[in-house]
Formats: C-alpha cells, sequence, structure tokens
C-alpha cells in the first residue's frame, strides 16, 4: 500500500480532520452562547433571570413624558391712591368716600359716583342748582382724573360749554367714587383766593372775564350741607379777559373744604357760565 505524505494511514487523517471540525463547532458554540449573553446583560442591565443586587439602581426604558406647568401668578399688590385735591363734593373726606363704597357693595346704592359725567350733572343740577345747565357736551378721563364740560342748549344753536369740571378718584379700589375738586376756566376765571388757601371771612374773590353786560354772582357753599355760607351779588364786568372783584362774607362752615362758586348770565338763560375753587376754612372760625 502506498502511502501518503504525512506518513499517516488515509484513515487515520479523516479522522483527525473530523475531530478538529468537532472542536472547531464546540468553540463556536462557546463564543455564541457568550455573546449573547453579553446581549442580554446590555439589553436589561442584568443577566436574564437574576434580580438586581443590594443597592444597585436598575434603569428600565420607558416613553419620554414632558411636563409643561404654569407659573403662577404673583399675588397682586394693592395701589394706594394718593388724594392730591381738596374735597369738594359729594363727599367730605376719604372716610366718608369708604362708607359709600361699603354700601355700595353690599345693595349697589347710588351707581352714578362711579360715572364721571352723571357725577359732573348732579354737581351742577343739584348741588350747585343751575338745573338749566343739564347736558354733558364732552369728557375725558385719563386714569384716576376726568375733565367733563357740563352745558346748555342756546334755543336752536350746537351746545354751549358753561364750565369744564375737573374731578379725580377719592379713595381706595377700584370701586372709588369721583369727586368735584375744582375747575378748569376759559371765559369765566376765579384765580383769588388760590386753590386750597385758608381762608376767612370776609373773603376777597376774583378773576378774569369775557363777555358782554355780564354780572358776576359769587356764592359760598359746602358738601355736607348743601346750604349758601355766603352770598354776593353782583359785580358788572365785561370785555376781553377783564379782571373782576367781589367781597363776600359766609360763616358756619363745618367741612374741611368750602366751595367758593362764580357765575353770570342773564342772556339766554339765568346761569351761563360758571367756575370754582377750594378753601380751607381757618381754624376756629364761626
Amino acid at each position: 500500500m502506498a502511502e501518503n505524505g504525512s506518513g499517516r494511514p488515509p484513515e487515520r487523517q479523516v479522522t483527525d480532520v473530523r475531530a478538529r471540525w468537532a472542536i472547531a463547532v464546540a468553540v463556536l458554540a462557546i463564543i455564541a452562547l457568550a455573546v449573547a449573553m453579553v446581549v442580554l446583560v446590555n439589553d436589561s442591565g442584568q443577566p436574564s433571570g437574576t434580580s438586581p443586587s443590594p443597592g444597585t439602581t436598575v434603569t428600565q426604558p420607558g416613553p419620554t413624558v414632558t411636563v409643561t406647568t404654569s407659573p403662577k401668578p404673583a399675588p397682586s399688590t394693592p395701589v394706594h391712591r394718593t388724594f392730591r385735591y381738596q374735597p369738594l363734593w359729594p363727599f367730605t373726606s376719604e372716610a366718608a368716600a369708604a362708607g359709600w363704597q361699603q354700601a355700595y357693595r353690599s345693595g349697589g346704592q347710588q351707581p352714578w359716583h362711579l360715572d364721571p359725567g352723571q357725577t359732573a350733572l348732579s354737581f351742577t343740577t343739584g348741588f350747585l342748582q343751575f338745573d338749566e345747565i343739564n347736558l354733558v357736551v364732552s369728557q375725558s378721563v385719563q386714569g384716576d382724573e376726568a375733565y367733563v364740560s357740563v352745558g346748555y342748549r342756546p334755543e336752536q344753536n350746537p351746545p354751549a360749554v358753561a364750565a369744564t369740571i375737573h374731578l379725580a378718584r377719592l379713595g381706595q379700589g377700584d370701586d372709588a367714587p369721583w369727586e368735584v375738586v375744582g375747575t378748569r376756566d376759559s371765559s369765566l376765571t376765579l384765580t383769588r383766593p388760590s386753590y386750597g388757601a385758608v381762608a376767612r371771612s370776609p373773603l376777597t374773590v376774583g378773576g378774569r372775564i369775557t363777555g358782554v353786560d355780564e354780572a358776576v354772582r359769587v356764592d359760598v357753599r359746602q358738601a355736607s350741607t348743601g346750604d349758601r355760607l355766603g352770598t354776593f351779588c353782583c359785580v358788572a364786568a365785561g370785555g376781553a379777559a377783564q379782571p373782576w372783584s367781589a367781597q363776600v362774607t359766609f360763616r358756619g362752615g363745618t367741612d374741611p373744604a368750602l366751595t367758593i362758586v362764580a357765575s353770570t348770565g342773564g342772556h339766554y338763560q339765568r346761569v351761563e357760565a360758571f367756575a370754582i375753587t377750594a378753601i380751607r376754612q381757618q381754624a376756629n372760625q364761626n
């Protein structure tokens, strides 16, 4: 029998090859098993079928949830309103205005205090008793202040402005009422005494006037009673921005501020123009 180059019989060579293949297959199987174990560990963080050891944190993949939260609004801080004028009408103090606010919140009484136009008309027709001046010709509201032009309709003509009343909110809160504090003068001005001056009786009152054949009347009034505390009638005046002056005696005032009223008319109706200012009464005056 011929021999091959290895010196081994052919049968023995075949057996050796088969053994090598068997070993190779076994090695490949072991490698595949090891790879599978690694994959399992990577997927779960722990080998399959085991429990985490104490002190080990296991993170399981899950859906991502986005939570949106709205910031809570900061608590609102009440804004303190400072009243910079003399309270003329309808209230004599901030405490009196707060009393109305409490009553209004309970039963809704006298809502016209929240309307500057209605407050201006009530002042003109009610407190001053100028009942022919019954129109709101125009009004401008800027924050806590308002200017309301009140007037009348002379015969069939367009409305005429008798005065522009200055109002301001008195008190705190969104329902603080409107308070008459003065006028913004034009053809009839009232410049003496100065606004908010401390004064006593007798009182010299004056200003300027534009008109023809005017007769200026002066009244001193207070909100708490509505009565005239003093009257002077009348001083003749006229021309273009001509000065006028009068002296009025008054008594019985009890309010912190008194209202000085100058008025004129007589062409179309009794009162056609007026102006007001405020004085503070001198202490211990009878």
